[in-house]
């Protein structure tokens, strides 16, 4: 009875675990649909949205089956409680590559990044992808240690953020519309960011019983 228990928990982590990796490739062709103003890309990026949303529900009907039907100890209650934050978190992952490739779309047939911006939001797009996978990584293989490496490339993206705002204050020249967007670009990669230290974190809480950080109250 319990090793079926435990089977149906570890089948909840691997689907996050692949939900997460879906999150990254849905960013990583936003990233593609905004950066050549691919219309076709970019609607992609919606199903892909809409398939963990999908998901998302599964994995919660099947954490609250488990929880009604088993008597988890203290250690499996971990787990269920990962289960439904992380998969709100991976939802939200995949509604901001949603919000990136509807900004490739409002601007189609033009480009919506300058040129002189292409590096700096494709290196951010490198890094939330990056991220992303990692973080399903560490859902499989519920490492705290890997899991709290990710802190580092939350770090980079933090400073590309800035670099970005530190471009737009600097004499921008293509217009209030084009600024609003960069603005809204640099929030939507780095809050997915957030997300995948979020379900980082979790794997810390699941293997330890402690959160490594406060929440973050501006995660959305």
């Amino acid at each position: 009875m319990r090793e079926g228990f435990h089977g149906q928990l570890t089948a909840i982590r691997g689907a996050l675990g692949d939900m997460t990796d879906t999150a990254a490739t849905a960013m990583e062709r936003a990233t593609v649909a905004l950066l050549g103003a691919d219309l076709t890309v970019a609607e992609g990026v919606s199903g892909l949205a809409t398939q963990l949303d999908a998901a998302r529900r599964v994995v919660e009907d099947q954490t609250y089956e488990v929880l009604a039907l088993q008597q988890p100890v203290a250690s499996d209650l971990r787990t269920m409680v990962m289960a439904i934050k992380v998969g709100g978190d991976i939802h939200r992952m995949g509604t901001l590559a949603q919000h990136v490739a509807k900004v490739a779309v409002r601007r189609h047939p033009g480009f919506a990044v300058p040129d002189e911006l292409f590096p700096l939001i494709r290196k951010m797009g490198d890094v939330a992808v990056r991220m992303a996978q990692s973080a399903g990584a560490v859902l499989h293989s519920t490492d705290a240690a890997d899991a709290g490496r990710l802190s580092i490339d939350d770090d980079a993206m933090d400073g590309l953020r800035r670099a970005l705002f530190r471009t737009l204050l600097d004499n921008w020249s293509y217009g209030v519309e084009s600024a609003i967007d960069m603005a809204l670009l640099g929030r939507y990669y780095e809050r997915f960011a957030d997300h995948a230290v979020a379900i980082a974190d979790g794997v810390v809480y699941l293997v330890t019983g402690e959160m490594p950080r406060e929440p973050d109250e501006k995660l959305s």
